[in-house]
């Protein structure tokens, strides 16, 4: 058995011993450090430097293990270094994960309900986006993914950007005939719909797909724009600053098996500083939506922003193909849009 499994056992059998302790003050943190990974997909940099991600997952360890009085620690595994970047939620299903920063719409293909956390229109800004969390659609959401055992630790939303080789994506009628990368499942339709050909990769592999020219354009947040530098192979960039169709769900999630197993203390320790990130994360990602422009105009690229008009005709698309798939396949599918659109 490797070290991790048996802190992982380890961590199992406290449960009953520790629960108890969370009555007691400073005592709640008795003899329970556990060492807990976190995976994402993004560049590694440091508490202050880098993709904000990272930052964000070494800013939540740091404050969580002072909480815990470092009876929590964390380990933070970034670029996909520990698994895959499509395993993740899957592998935090099952208790093989503790924490991840993912998309949340990179699980379309095992929960369909999560596909709703990159629905293209739906979701018009970052105001928006953060009332979700304690409206009817955000508890649904957190009912559906109790259930499919994931703890949502930070409600983290982004707007996003589509960085192009030759020709600009910004209006429908520029899809015709392009191989793009739509982020998700509902999103390539409204890109198929649209005249596209679709094209489905993490967003740590655009780079590649894009220089070898296998991709003409891809749709991902401003964040990623920046961190896998895709201003080296793109001509033109269509921001998301201001105005966007897409807005993509990106939260710090737990594995609910791990979750529970802790005592009370530590849950709501971690619960709280998760909580307390989400205003560095929205600051962040408003930030890299201006940066970006600024770092491709410098590499010589075109910029493109849209206005409100450009981003109707594309949720209109959505409405006809996306929404309404999304809502067919599922009474829960059905319930989460419904509430969802109250804030579209």
């Amino acid at each position: 058995m490797n070290t991790f499994d048996q802190n992982r056992r380890r961590l199992l059998q406290a449960t009953a011993a520790a629960v108890p302790l969370a009555l007691f003050g400073s005592r709640a943190f008795a003899d329970t450090s556990k060492g807990l990974k976190i995976s994402h997909q993004f560049p590694a940099g440091t508490l202050t430097e880098g993709d904000f991600r990272d930052r964000l997952c070494r800013k939540f360890a740091a404050e969580v293990e002072k909480r815990t009085q470092g009876a929590l620690k964390f380990e933070i595994y970034a670029g996909s270094s520990l698994m895959k970047t499509n395993t993740q939620f899957s592998a935090m299903r099952k208790g093989a994960l503790d924490l991840s920063l993912v998309p949340l719409s990179y699980a379309g293909g095992e929960v369909a309900e999560t596909n709703i956390g990159l629905m293209p229109g739906l979701v018009p800004s970052y105001t928006q986006g953060a009332a979700w969390k304690n409206a009817e659609v955000g508890k649904l959401l957190t009912q559906v993914l109790n259930e499919k055992g994931i703890v949502v630790v930070s409600w983290i939303w982004q707007a996003g950007g589509i960085a192009s080789r030759t020709t600009p994506l910004v209006a429908p009628d520029d899809a015709k005939g392009m191989k793009v990368r739509g982020g998700s499942r509902e999103m390539d339709m409204v890109l198929k719909e649209a005249g596209a050909s679709v094209i489905t990769l993490p967003s740590n592999e655009i780079y590649a797909a894009m220089q070898t020219g296998a991709m003409d354009a891809a749709m991902t947040s401003s964040t990623s724009l920046i961190s896998f530098r895709l201003e080296e192979v793109s001509k033109h960039l269509t921001t998301g600053r201001g105005k966007s169709y897409w807005f993509m769900f990106e939260p710090l999630m737990m594995s609910k098996a791990i979750f529970d197993a802790l005592p009370k203390a530590q849950q709501d320790a971690i619960m709280a500083v998760g909580e307390e990130m989400e205003k560095f994360a929205i600051d962040a990602a408003m930030a890299d939506d201006q940066a970006v422009a600024d770092i491709y105009v410098k590499a010589g690229a075109k910029v493109y922003d849209l206005d409100e008009a450009m981003v109707k005709r594309w949720q209109a698309i959505a409405r006809k193909t996306a929404w309404k798939d999304f809502a067919d396949k599922s009474e829960t599918c059905a319930k989460l849009l419904k509430a969802a659109e109250k804030f579209a």
